[in-house]
């Protein structure tokens, strides 16, 4: 299907085989794609961030990441999505299907990304770098991506992920950068997920909110995002 319109922001109506499609192509030109696995929360936020707004708008693939983006879909275009596409399943996807990707890990405490290096050769990536996301300088750490040459970026930066892959898309070297949230936390073994019936009932979010005192100031941002969904179809 064609790309939709989602609160302004574009989303490609994917699943997670037509996402490995995309980005097994991506893979095979020289140049940087972006990748946005988007969710309520980002996009609430990018109707203020225009950074954020920016960075949605020129990306080359936009999934569907939540039951809140599904929801949405199916209110404002009488569709009906096969499934979510999320940061930590299309990473664990990718490393599936192309063994021995070249992986850069980016984000996650000191010592966060280490852990996460050594699931991901387990998975049958190889590393080629890494750092952790407690920066203040960001150009030793693109010159440092750039030398690497990846050919998948792993971002784990919060709020700040996909800003900082538009701004330095043209230096990155990297075939595909993704923003994957929590996902390098997962893999280094510092954070679980939800279990599987959480999951496959689209309930990870509200665990996590529940679960984490310090989520609970981005719930309000779930709340807004139905709101601008029924205002927008009203």
């Amino acid at each position: 299907m064609e790309r939709l319109t989602l609160l302004g922001l574009p989303l490609d109506p994917v699943d997670m085989e037509e996402a490995l499609k995309r980005i097994g192509g991506f893979l095979q030109e020289e140049r940087t794609h972006q990748v946005v696995t988007l969710n309520p929360e980002i996009a609430v936020r990018a109707q203020e961030d225009e950074a954020l707004r920016r960075a949605v708008l020129e990306a080359e693939l936009v999934t569907p990441d939540g039951v809140g983006i599904l929801w949405a879909v199916r209110r404002l275009h009488g569709l009906s999505l096969k499934e979510r596409v999320t940061g930590i399943d299309l990473t664990l996807a990718l490393l599936r299907r192309f063994p021995g990707v070249r992986v850069y890990l980016l984000g996650g405490k000191p010592g966060v990304a280490e852990g996460a290096a050594r699931e991901v050769e387990r998975l049958g990536g190889v590393v080629v770098g890494l750092h952790h996301g407690y920066f203040q300088e960001e150009a030793p750490v693109v010159a440092a991506i750039q030398k690497a040459a990846p050919d998948l970026l792993l971002v784990g930066m919060g709020e700040r992920q996909e800003a900082f892959i538009h701004r330095h898309k043209p230096h990155l070297e990297a075939r595909v950068a993704i923003g994957v949230g929590g996902t390098l936390d997962v893999l280094a073994g510092e954070a679980r997920r939800p279990p599987l019936w959480a999951q496959r009932l689209g309930l990870e979010w509200l665990l996590r909110v529940g679960l984490d005192p310090k989520r609970w100031r981005r719930a309000p941002r779930l709340f807004r995002f139905a709101y601008l969904v029924l205002k927008e179809k009203r």
